[in-house]
């Protein structure tokens, strides 16, 4: 499927379609204990850490998720706009099936679901996060009605997903595993779309899915899920309660960072500049206090 035949594009500045997700940067209470969670059940590594921050990724690979501890923070409660889960975009359906198997051995049993262009497992860390681990069906393979992709909920199929693991043991997140998409609650789709599509240059992929708008660059079927869920008297996370601090998006080039920030301006927003010419990167805060992190690869 080409890109432009897919979606709704912005009116104005449009994302190119390389772009990308960086790591999530997440508040825990205990960083010890989300360090444990996220190298056993997630398999992921431990990249780095200084002093109450870590970064966790594949071996040999970049940072996918960077955790802060804040002492006493509560687990993430119900009824907050901010993070619904972040999500890791696996290379294939057979480490998909090693990942389910593995679950299976702790003893962890995921919340799970067939959405059409991809397969995914669900999990909350020891803080209430939300957590999805997926692997994407061929493009080939995805639905559309008109130029809108067709998204659903239907139950997974875990004998066929466990088949396809066949006799390779698990051995950790895989090489090649990426921040396939960030999902957030909000207040209102339509300043959603306005934020992320018009502001931003997301186009708008889902719109018909009850609840919620599916955005993204390049055709794919969302690097970014908006929803209602939380309920209309839904509220940003307070500082004593965990959450998502920030997502990064990356743009292949600093004119698009340029581009990108200069159009959330247009359209009424605040972006923060930060970094020299060379190492730059830009800060916004959508309506609900949500931070993104524009970056560029160039």
């Amino acid at each position: 499927m080409a890109q432009d035949s897919l979606g709704l594009p912005p009116v104005g500045f449009r994302l190119p379609s390389s772009t990308s997700l960086g790591p999530v940067l997440l508040q825990v209470a205990d960083l010890e204990r989300a360090l444990d969670y996220y190298r056993e059940v997630l398999g992921l590594q431990l990249l780095d850490r200084e002093g109450e921050v870590a970064s966790l990724g594949t071996l040999g690979g970049e940072p996918l998720i960077e955790l802060r501890e804040r002492r006493g923070v509560r687990p993430q409660p119900g009824g907050r706009t901010g993070l619904f889960h972040f999500a890791l975009l696996l290379p294939d359906r057979p480490s998909l099936g090693r990942f389910a198997r593995h679950l299976e051995q702790l003893g962890v049993g995921p919340g799970a679901a067939d959405h059409l262009v991809s397969e995914a497992l669900y999990l909350r860390d020891p803080d209430h996060l939300g957590i999805e681990v997926y692997a994407d069906r061929p493009r080939s393979a995805w639905q559309r009605v008109g130029r809108e992709l067709v998204m659903t909920t239907d139950p997974l199929d875990r004998a066929g997903l466990l088949a396809e693991a066949g006799d390779e043991p698990w051995l950790g997140m895989p090489a090649g595993t990426i921040m396939g998409h960030v999902h957030l609650s909000v207040g209102s789709l339509g300043r959603a779309a306005d934020y992320y599509s018009e502001g931003l240059g997301f186009d708008r992929m889902v719109w018909s899915y009850p609840g919620a708008l599916f955005l993204a660059a390049g055709g794919y079927h969302h690097h970014l899920g908006t929803n209602v869920w939380a309920g209309r008297d839904a509220r940003p996370a307070g500082d004593d309660e965990a959450q998502l601090l920030e997502w990064t998006l990356r743009l292949p080039a600093s004119d698009d960072l340029e581009e990108a920030a200069d159009s959330l301006t247009r359209a009424g927003h605040s972006v923060r500049r930060i970094g020299s010419a060379n190492n730059q990167s830009a800060v916004a805060h959508d309506p609900w206090g949500s931070t993104v992190r524009l970056t560029a690869a160039t």
